[in-house]
């Protein structure tokens, strides 16, 4: 089974846990108050037959009997779940408990060692279970030994009643007490899987410039995984870096010729070839687009932690400064920005992009630019707008 979610996995883990002990530990108790409650029926059973076997006499005719009640009640009550009865296997003469009424045992058919007690259970007063116990004795009296099968049984219906109803009480109890574990277990790993949070945290902010390492302080068993996790973050830092450092490098080693291509197209204009100049130029002002593409690539892709920068003044600085360049004297720059809006971002590279964005407006307005900052949830929108004739069909791909 695929579980997407480590809390699940491990409830789901301790779910099955909680539910194998309970169900083993309430089959345990269960089986052990039905083993209680048979020692308990056995000595009862075993005192009643011993009061019986003392108490036997025999008539004339050599009629088992018995000379006084046994104590308890349920004997001379009829089909009380409680009997005895006793064959005199000499002449088969029986007899047996008021409570047996007109019923006689069935007994099984084995041959009872002497003075053994046997235990049994077998069909009793209508269609009932009864559990018996059963012991062969011998008898002297006036027409010599008489051998005595006596019995006493017991109806099963009263412990089966009691043993289900202390199952169902055992179930309810256990289940409370699962919920109850389950409850305490998602506590427990919820608490547990705390610093992996911590951990996400600590990325998220790494991932939005406020810092550059994950924070220490977290429990030894994930120590190995943020070390790694930082280690990853210096060596990915430092291979950035000596990336930038060769990137800027090589823009500046194209400086030297661009500065002197530069020049030549100067001179080729100068000379009368401005069709050739063009060319050049056109070919000129690739190359210097493309190193400083390149520069400003390394440079935002390096890492660093990034302060606030707040949004207003920013743009106030751009708008001055372009309100004095020739395309901007002539036109109204506005600006439309909440006080106090504030966004995670370097101001060096939020400043070339708002400046760009303004610059290529001013230069292709009419006569008016817009620039607004709107707060969508926690997102800041920026919206540069100008009236100009816009980017033909053509070229919009």
């Amino acid at each position: 089974m695929n579980l997407p979610s480590l809390k699940i996995r491990l409830l789901f883990i301790q779910a099955i846990m909680i539910i194998l002990a309970l169900g083993v530990t309430g089959w345990g108790i269960v089986h052990l108050f039905e083993r209680q409650v048979e020692r308990r029926i056995d000595a009862e059973l075993s005192t009643y037959l011993n009061q019986l076997a003392a108490g036997i006499t025999f008539s004339d005719a050599g009629a088992p009997v018995v000379a006084s009640s046994l104590a308890d009640p349920r004997f001379e009550k009829i089909y009380s779940g409680l009997y005895w009865q006793i064959l005199n296997e000499t002449n088969q003469i029986s007899a047996r408990s008021r409570s047996l009424w007109d019923v006689a045992l069935t007994l099984p058919t084995d041959n009872p060692t002497v003075g053994k007690i046997d235990v049994h259970t077998i069909k009793g007063p209508k269609k009932s279970t009864v559990l018996i116990h059963e012991r062969r004795l011998i008898y002297k009296s006036p027409l010599g030994e008489q051998t005595v099968r006596l019995v006493v049984a017991l109806d099963m219906v009263d412990f089966n009643i009691m043993s289900s109803k202390f199952t169902v009480e055992i179930v309810i109890s256990l289940l409370v007490l699962a919920i109850f574990l389950l409850l305490a277990g998602w506590f427990q790993i919820a608490f547990g899987l705390k610093p992996l949070a911590q951990i996400q945290k600590s990325i998220a902010t790494i991932r939005a410039g406020t810092a550059t390492r994950i924070n220490a302080g977290l429990p030894k068993e994930v120590s190995p995984l943020v070390n790694e996790v930082n280690e990853l973050l210096a060596a990915q830092e430092k291979t950035i870096l000596k990336a930038r450092h060769r990137s800027n490098d090589l823009a500046h080693g194209f400086k030297t010729p661009l500065t002197a291509l530069k020049t030549d197209i100067q001179r080729l204009r100068a000379k009368g070839e401005g069709e050739i100049a063009d060319d050049i130029e056109l070919m000129f002002q690739a190359l210097r687009r493309q190193i400083e593409r390149e520069l400003t690539t390394s440079r935002t892709r390096e890492i660093k932690t990034i302060d606030e920068t707040e949004i207003m003044s920013l743009l106030n600085g751009i708008c001055t400064t372009l309100r004095r360049t020739p395309h901007g004297e002539t036109k109204k720059i506005n600006v439309e920005c909440p006080q106090k809006i504030s966004v995670q971002a370097d101001i060096d590279d939020l400043a070339e992009i708002l400046g760009n964005l303004l610059e290529n407006a001013v230069k292709h307005a009419a006569k008016k630019i817009t620039a607004r900052v709107s707060i969508i949830e926690d997102t800041v929108l920026f919206d540069i707008e100008d009236d100009g004739k816009g980017i033909s069909e053509k070229l919009r791909d």
